[in-house]
């Protein structure tokens, strides 16, 4: 089966059509990029929360972003992640468990400029907050 446009969906629709489809539907996204999926542990409620993410990739880590979209305030995944960062990954049919890190001030350029290359605004989200975006490696266990 083919692949499908799922430009229409992000959030919990998405979620939940990447995973009734192995990926099918939710892994190619808007403007050519890619998504999977990332559940994290919640710090307060214990439970498990899954967000689809753009991803890249350096040599077998995955990549993702902590934008938020340019907001002064990081993504709840992310402060979840730094607390407990055993996370599970699913990518296409995929699934499995991995290390999350936030890159290093030395990774992070390199890391930074493979990412914008997937989503050219992370470097307007930048621009419009004085918070230091986290690229996060995302390494299989």
């Amino acid at each position: 089966m083919a692949r499908q446009d799922a430009s229409h969906l992000f959030g919990d629709d998405h979620v939940r059509s990447y995973r009734e489809t192995g990926g099918d539907v939710g892994h190619d996204w808007m403007k050519g990029t890619s998504t999977l999926l990332l559940t994290t542990t919640g710090r307060k409620s214990g439970e498990e929360r899954t967000t689809p993410l753009i991803y890249g990739r350096s040599g077998e880590a995955y990549l993702v972003v902590a934008s938020k979209g340019g907001a002064d305030e990081p993504p709840s995944w992310y402060v979840n992640l730094v607390e407990q960062p055993e996370v599970e990954v699913q990518v296409l049919d995929e699934r499995f468990t991995a290390h999350a890190r936030t890159a290093t001030a030395d990774e992070k350029p390199a890391l930074w400029r493979e990412m914008v290359g997937h989503w050219p605004d992370y470097d307007a989200y930048q621009s419009g907050t004085e918070r230091e975006i986290p690229v996060v490696v995302l390494e299989r266990r």
